[in-house]
């Protein structure tokens, strides 16, 4: 997947889960919402002050808006999860099964 578009779903995954419409989001940033939908879709790369903009709103630091985890397999996910829990505090592998145990129960 292409960097706009990867960064286009990532501030869509973002917005959705703050509880933000496409029209609420763009209002506050001060664009028009055909702009933020062009974003969203990968096919506009928007500015820096507009990246910015949007990662306040969000309550995100602007670098988590390139952050991709769904871009990566199930596979990738689960070594980045291992080479976290080796390095892990006891008490902390056996928070994280817990919490795993009641998400997949």
């Amino acid at each position: 997947m292409y960097q706009k578009q990867l960064l286009g779903k990532r501030i869509k995954e973002l917005r959705k889960l703050k509880g933000f419409t496409q029209e609420s989001l763009s209002e506050k940033a001060g664009i028009d919402s055909k702009h933020l939908s062009r974003i969203e879709c990968g096919v506009n790369f928007p500015s820096l002050d507009l990246l910015t903009k949007i990662s306040d709103i969000l309550g995100v630091e602007p670098y988590v808006l390139f952050q991709n985890l769904h871009a990566k397999s199930k596979n990738e996910l689960i070594t980045d999860i291992n080479q976290v829990l080796t390095i892990a505090k006891e008490q902390d592998v056996r928070m994280f099964y817990k919490i795993l145990i009641d998400i997949v129960s």
